[in-house]
């Protein structure tokens, strides 16, 4: 038998003397990492089997647990380091790809943490949110040219269908199989209480969220998985996924381990049956062909529905952008490089696609150009973190962002990235009934309902303090923005000026 040269990434520290032997983290560990000797009274642990989700660390009664990455060296080489030679070892003994979860974790540039809002000082006073009207509610869809009115002031020009919602933030696709039951449930709830949407990713609708139709937006995806009528007309929209910024021209896969009964039913598949979905649509090779679905989904629900198309941000993304905007479709969503995701190949994830800042700023700037921007909505993606990338999001031309890593981050995700194993700790990215159960989704609607409800606040006291009442007035303003650190080039992709013109 051959020598495995795979190390573990991470160890397990264990303070003896902290340690009760109370079994906690035995009976918590869905990885089997530590386990109980009775000879001699001790828990011990598995290294190897570590994923460092912190689930033992938070739950341990004594405090007596610590993860740290393997203290194990290589010989300095800034070529061939230590995560490049163990992926050899990992590929050599396995003959497969690398898999990952989550977003792209390279140390890319952050173009968020290099712009800096401006702010009102005496000839344009500051607003206080706190004593005047301030209005973070935005529209998604396509808008009219102009306004018609009768002699009696009454609209008459008929508007397009809308998705209304009460701040600029919505919650990103995540399908039911790739993410738990309990988790859709907590996003749904949270939706309708704040009253914005949430997706339900390429997985279908589940039968007990069709109540939070108001608040759902249904995704058809190349597999159309859970794809019918009744699905098309119970959301609020539909949009049709093209691209995922994790990976970008890459399928999805569910494994068929994550297809029980209920995941079964909601998708339309055999029980236990992977749920692979094509890399394209299949009935989509050019942007004609995309037009025929948009109107397609648009005949089917009666035009009541507005159609929003995801694509990932790549090269040339301004002109793909383009084209949707005159297939059809109401609102565009650019997903870039840094999306999470439940499973993607390794490499594309940390090598394909571009920074979301980038992307959003040149589509903005492309529809512009052409005259087409108030025909459709733009929805930034991508590892939005916080209030102020939201701000500075629509500043750049965003109409709103949706988040994913952010909201299953608030309700208990420690970003341990091992999605794709179904063995989630904190019941979010799994399917086993046993790990589901530690998800209250009581607590994490609640969570996410602070969540945006805080990032709200905080959104209203920056507008206020640019001198802005409205979350529309700051849209594709970039005269709010500064660079730092920045060079020209990336300065004239983004449309603003350094810091200090």
């Amino acid at each position: 038998m051959s020598i495995s040269l795979i190390t573990p990434q991470f160890e397990v520290l264990r303070d003896e003397k902290k340690c009760i032997q109370c079994k906690v983290c035995v009976k918590q560990c869905a990885n089997e990492v530590h386990r109980y000797d009775e000879e001699d009274n001790v828990v011990l642990a598995d290294d190897a089997k570590c994923v460092n989700c912190h689930r033992c660390v938070v739950l341990c009664p004594t405090k007596a647990l610590k993860i740290r990455n393997n203290s194990l060296e290589f010989r300095d080489n800034a070529n061939w380091n230590g995560k490049a030679i163990n992926e050899i070892f990992i590929q050599a003994e396995t003959g497969g790809i690398l898999l990952s979860s989550m977003g792209n974790p390279k140390p890319f540039p952050i173009y968020w943490d290099k712009m800096l809002l401006n702010a009102s000082q005496v000839t344009n006073p500051s607003i206080d949110p706190l004593r005047e009207p301030m209005e973070t509610k935005v529209m998604i869809g396509r808008k009219p040219k102009k306004l018609e009115f009768d002699k009696k002031g009454k609209l008459i020009t008929e508007i397009p269908p809308q998705i209304e919602l009460n701040m600029p933030i919505m919650f990103s696709a995540m399908s039911y199989g790739s993410i738990s039951k309990n988790a859709h449930e907590a996003l749904a709830r949270a939706a309708e209480k704040l009253g914005i949407v949430y997706n339900t990713g390429e997985g279908g609708l589940h039968k007990d969220f069709y109540k939070y139709g108001k608040n759902t937006i249904v995704q058809v995806a190349s597999g159309r998985f859970g794809v019918h009528l009744n699905y098309l007309e119970a959301g609020v929209a539909i949009e049709i996924k093209m691209g995922q910024g994790a990976k970008p021209g890459i399928g999805g896969h569910l494994p068929g381990i994550k297809v029980g009964e209920d995941v079964s039913a909601t998708r339309m598949i055999p029980v236990g049956a992977d749920a692979i979905s094509p890399a394209p649509h299949h009935d989509i090779y050019s942007i004609e062909d995309l037009s025929q679905l948009i109107f397609s989904l648009k005949e089917a629900t009666n035009y009541k529905k507005p159609v929003l198309v995801k694509i990932a941000a790549v090269n040339n993304v301004a002109a793909i952008a383009s084209g949707i905007a005159r297939a059809g479709a109401d609102a565009i969503i650019i997903d870039g490089f840094r999306g999470g995701t439940g499973a993607a190949p390794t490499r594309v994830r940390d090598n394909v696609g571009i920074p979301i800042e980038l992307a959003l700023a040149a589509v903005d700037q492309r529809l512009r150009d052409e005259g087409i921007r108030n025909e459709v909505s733009i929805v930034c993606a991508g590892s939005v973190r916080n209030s102020s990338d939201i701000v500075k999001a629509i500043a750049l031309g965003a109409d709103a962002v949706y988040i994913g890593s952010a909201a299953l981050i608030a309700i208990g995700c420690h970003m341990c990235h091992s999605c794709s194993t179904g063995k989630c700790n904190w019941g979010i990215a799994t399917q086993e009934a046993e790990l589901v159960k530690r998800l209250n989704p009581d607590l994490a609607y609640q969570k996410l309902v602070n969540l945006l409800s805080a990032w709200n606040h905080e959104i209203k006291e920056m507008l206020g303090g640019m001198g802005i009442n409205a979350i529309d007035s700051l849209r594709g303003n970039r005269l709010m923005l500064r660079g730092v650190g920045l060079n020209q080039k990336e300065l004239d992709i983004l449309g603003i000026k350094h810091a200090g013109e």
